[in-house]
């Protein structure tokens, strides 16, 4: 949390948001990232071109970044793959679990006053509450 300023994080909001609610009205879709990247996977016809641009466009602007200030990043380094590797299908899964992530629900969820968003919302927080406690707490391992 050294690096934490509220102008960035403010600046960071914002643009999360406008690309959210410029794709709704432009485009009539949620911003939704699993949803995205799984619809870009499945190739179908006609509606594989936008998710592709929306993921190029996603990597190449946090490469801009991390180009443009290489100083905001500190690689992490030392996990293990046997942990990473079910960790990431862990994640993976719970966003089909949801039907969806942090960013469709969240972000575009809530925006929308859904109650499906808001309950899938409260419960990745919780989740990840309860896990963090019971890394650091319980288990003692350190970040």
């Amino acid at each position: 949390m050294s690096n934490f300023t509220p102008y960035t994080a403010l600046g960071g909001g914002l643009l999360i948001g406008l690309s959210a609610v410029l794709l709704l009205y432009l485009n009539g879709r949620i911003a939704g990232i699993s949803g995205i990247l799984n619809g870009a996977l499945a190739r179908t016809r006609g509606d594989t071109a936008w998710r592709v641009a929306f993921i190029v466009g996603m990597l190449a602007g946090g490469a801009a970044f991390w180009w443009l200030t290489p100083h905001a990043f500190t690689p992490r380094e030392g996990y293990p793959l046997h942990l990473l590797l079910p960790a990431g299908f862990l994640v993976g899964f719970g966003t089909r679990l949801g039907s969806g992530c942090t960013s469709g629900h969240g972000v575009c969820g809530l925006g929308r006053r859904s109650l499906r968003s808001l309950v899938a919302t409260i419960t990745f927080v919780g989740c990840g509450m309860v896990t963090v406690y019971l890394l650091r707490h319980l288990l003692g391992v350190q970040p």
